[in-house]
């Protein structure tokens, strides 16, 4: 009895898990504020929180959400889709082409199909011909690329304004301005006072000159937890990617679920592609991409393979890619302090948890950065440029050990598997 009474006592109590409620995230949100404001006001930098910086954050964001979007989309029903960038690319050039001959909005639903498109091929040689999730995403990114130079050189070659790497400028989309909101939110935003004026450069930067497709894109985040989270159909598509032959028991077509899931995970990387053309630049042009379907791959994982944690993932690596364009090394030289400070407070939370390995991993690469911020003006050009890369690696180092991926993730399955 006292063996049995020490082993229960030896059990340790399952850690409680925070919800994640909307108390919850404008909490966090307040405090990414605070904490942005103060930066500003300890380096002098006030271009961090400028109206203008965090409404480029929202373009920079948006495709890289879109396409992390699509990657949960598939991965939640159990297919790995290594094959965003692609799809993203094969977006671009809907875009482009449908938004030049027939419209902006006909450029959106072109970026959609073209998405698809490489969503079904990726559908097809997973789900139908079981071909390895990895090989097949990397062989769509290829195929792509090669096929949208092909494209365009048919396309745009001898149209004024258009070439072989590129389509003639395609009409803006409609935006939203509210002047009477605008103005006096600038004026309060020019005081620099703290705090006061970072959240009116929040609140100016949604209500100028805002995209009506970044509205959208914005709710389709909400609409993907609400399908996925609240109805029967997310239910079942969720359980293919948990225990598909325990699905396929209950009555579940997984191979159906599966195929639909991949359709919309290429649709949304398509419709990232296609912001890019229709609101970031206006045109299509190769290479618009820029990797973006990988990190977008990376800020799924990083928001543990839901929408919300998405867009906040999304957002920072936005914010690190536009302060990389809008301010340079300056910019990103006063983002180090908080980074520093950032990983310190982590390793103590980590040595807390008894993680005392890596608490010092973290606690050393805090005074690593804090050194490389005093010792330092600025950070040179030729590191800026990796800004969000980095982000990206470190990010998901960090946040690796609170993961848990869909436990049938890139398995393969046949149909009749469950008898």
């Amino acid at each position: 009895m006292s063996v049995a009474t020490a082993a229960l006592r030896q059990t340790p109590a399952p850690r409680r898990r925070i919800r994640l409620s909307w108390a919850n995230v404008l909490i966090g949100f307040a405090i990414g504020l605070f904490l942005l404001s103060a930066l500003r006001i300890t380096t002098g930098a006030n271009d961090l929180s400028s109206s203008g910086t965090l409404r480029a954050t929202l373009v920079a964001a948006i495709p890289i959400g879109l396409a992390g979007l699509g990657g949960l989309w598939a991965e939640r029903a159990g297919v790995v889709n290594i094959g965003l960038e692609g799809m993203m690319i094969l977006g671009t050039f809907g875009a482009g082409y449908f938004g030049y001959f027939y419209g902006p909005w006909q450029g959106v639903v072109g970026a959609i199909a073209f998405g698809a498109a490489g969503g079904l091929l990726h559908a097809i040689a997973t789900v139908t011909f079981g071909v390895d999730h990895i090989v097949s995403g990397v062989a769509i990114n290829i195929i792509a690329l090669g096929a949208v130079q092909y494209l365009a050189v048919l396309a745009f070659s001898g149209i004024p304004g258009g070439g072989q790497t590129q389509s003639p400028r395609v009409d803006d989309l409609p935006s939203i301005t509210i002047p009477a909101l605008s103005g006096p939110l600038g004026d309060l935003e020019g005081k620099h006072w703290f705090f006061i004026s970072d959240a009116a450069s929040l609140a100016r930067a949604l209500v100028t000159n805002l995209s009506v497709l970044t509205l959208i894109c914005l709710a389709l985040f909400f609409l993907t937890y609400w399908v996925l989270w609240r109805t029967s159909f997310g239910l079942r598509l969720r359980s293919c990617g948990e225990n598909p032959a325990a699905a396929e028991s209950l009555g579940v077509n997984v191979i159906r679920y599966k195929f639909t899931a991949v359709l919309i995970s290429g649709g949304f990387a398509g419709l990232g592609g296609g912001f890019l053309a229709l609101v970031a630049a206006n045109s299509f042009r190769d290479g618009q991409t820029g990797g973006r379907g990988y990190i977008g791959l990376a800020a799924m994982i990083f928001g543990n393979w839901r929408p919300f944690g998405l867009l906040a993932g999304s957002g920072l690596f936005g914010y690190t890619d536009t302060l990389r364009l809008r301010g340079g090394g300056d910019s990103i030289h006063g983002l180090l302090l908080l980074i520093a400070v950032g990983l310190v407070l982590l390793a103590v939370w980590q040595f807390r948890r008894a993680n005392r390995i890596a608490a010092l991993v973290t606690v050393m690469l805090g005074v690593i950065v804090g050194l490389w911020y005093f010792l330092t003006d600025s950070v040179p050009e030729d590191l800026t440029g990796m800004t969000p890369y980095v982000t990206t690696l470190l990010v998901l180092a960090l946040a690796s050990q609170r993961l848990r991926m869909p436990a049938a993730d890139g398995k393969p399955y046949r149909k009749g598997s469950a008898g």
